[in-house]
């Protein structure tokens, strides 16, 4: 039954993807748009992430902060919406989640997921040599654009705990379980709430 799930949610995942990137691409365009025309740099930022068996991927998203952020100020770290490395725009895109919407491309090719454990960089929290084999479980399934961990305690808890919040997932998948996790996504994008923490980070 489980294969059958997995089947089924790859189905979802290209459908999904291509219908729902064809239908927005105008909105992805306007976007665009404002990130070349508010600040210097390209519109999308590329990052290494560890995806399914801890193989690395690419991963896309609109720009939101200034060119070769990650090596200024406080790094890797992103403990507050004030943080002047986050552009005007991308305070807003932060703000509602929807810098993520480039990962349709991802979930394309086959690295990514709609839903499911939301990819670490290689050396954040941990490298991937590592996770204890109960936190590698994470890894079992592709990494999602967003996921249980996401509708739920988000940043709130430590790594630690967002890991076992996605091995819950990874144990308990179902094609029904994805799609309340979608719907619960579109509400918090709607809902205004702080998405900072002390341990929010880029690979988030």
């Amino acid at each position: 039954m489980r294969a059958v799930n997995v089947f089924i949610k790859r189905v979802v995942d290209l459908l999904g993807s291509i219908i729902g990137g064809i239908i927005i691409s105008p909105f992805l365009l306007i976007i665009a748009l404002l990130i070349k025309l508010t600040s210097k740099g390209p519109v999308f930022f590329k990052q290494q992430r560890l995806g399914k068996d801890g193989k690395i991927f690419n991963i896309l998203k609109f720009r939101t902060m200034v060119v070769n952020a990650e090596n200024i100020g406080d790094g890797l770290f992103v403990k507050t919406g004030q943080d002047n490395r986050i552009t005007k725009v991308g305070k807003f895109l932060r703000g509602t989640s929807l810098d993520e919407l480039p990962q349709l491309w991802n979930v394309i090719a086959g690295d990514m997921s709609l839903v499911g454990p939301r990819p670490p960089v290689p050396y954040h929290p941990y490298r991937y040599d590592e996770y204890s084999d109960f936190q590698r479980k994470r890894f079992e399934m592709r990494p999602g654009m967003t996921g249980l961990t996401q509708v739920t305690v988000r940043n709130s808890v430590p790594w630690d705990e967002r890991i076992r919040v996605d091995v819950k997932y990874v144990e308990n998948f179902s094609i029904w379980l994805d799609i309340k996790i979608l719907f619960k996504t579109v509400k918090k994008i709607f809902r205004k709430e702080s998405i900072y923490s002390q341990s929010e980070d880029m690979s988030v």
